[in-house]
C-alpha cells in the first residue's frame, strides 16, 4: 500500500513539473577570485617567457646532484634448518567436576576453570581460617596476588529465604 501510494505521488505531473525545471533560467555563476584567472598570464608575455626558459646554472647543479641508495644486508638465520619444538605449556588437571565429558579436564597452570573458581570461592566463604589465600594459591597453582584480588573483588551468591508472613495487614505503630 505505502509503495502504490508513494509511487504516485512521485509521478503525479511529472512532465509538467519536468519542463518547469528546463525553462527556468541557469542562475549565474559567481565572480571568480582575480588570483584564479589564467588570463592575466597571457597578458604578461615576460612571465610566460620566465616560465618556460631553462636556467643553465640549475640544470647543471641537478646534473651534477647524484643519489646512492643502498639496502641493508638481509640477516641470515643460523641453523634456520633445525625445527625446535614450541616450549608447551604447563598443565594440571582440575579437581571437581561432576558433568562428565562436558568437564574441562586440563587446566593451564596458574588458570582455574569456572566450577573451581567457584567451588574456591565458597569454601573460603564458609570457611576462611582453613581455606587462606596462600592454601588456595598452593592447591590450584595461582599466584598469591591473583588469589587476593579473586578473593577481594569476587563474591559467591548467597541465596537467602524470608519467612512469609501470615499478617494481611501492617499493624500501624
Amino acid at each position: 500500500m505505502g509503495g502504490r501510494l508513494t509511487r504516485v505521488f512521485r509521478t503525479f505531473n511529472l512532465e509538467s513539473r519536468a519542463r518547469r525545471e528546463i525553462s527556468k533560467e541557469k542562475p549565474t555563476p559567481a565572480p571568480r577570485h582575480p588570483t584564479s584567472r589564467l588570463d592575466e598570464l597571457a597578458d604578461h608575455p615576460e612571465i610566460q617567457e620566465e616560465i618556460y626558459r631553462k636556467d643553465d646554472r640549475l640544470l647543471t647543479l641537478l646534473k651534477d646532484v647524484y643519489v646512492e641508495s643502498r639496502d641493508p644486508p638481509a640477516q641470515v638465520k643460523v641453523g634456520g634448518g633445525e625445527h625446535l619444538p614450541c616450549k608447551q605449556e604447563e598443565k594440571r588437571l582440575t579437581k571437581l567436576g561432576n558433568l562428565g565429558d562436558l568437564d574441562v579436564k586440563k587446566v593451564p597452570k596458574g588458570k582455574i576453570s569456572i566450577v573451581e573458581a567457584l567451588t574456591l570461592l565458597n569454601n573460603h566463604k564458609l570457611h576462611p581460617q582453613i581455606w587462606t589465600a596462600e592454601k588456595i594459591a598452593v592447591e590450584y597453582s595461582l599466584e598469591l596476588k591473583e588469589v587476593n584480588s579473586l578473593l577481594e573483588f569476587f563474591i559467591p551468591f548467597a541465596v537467602q529465604e524470608f519467612p512469609k508472613e501470615t499478617k494481611k495487614a501492617i499493624k500501624p505503630t
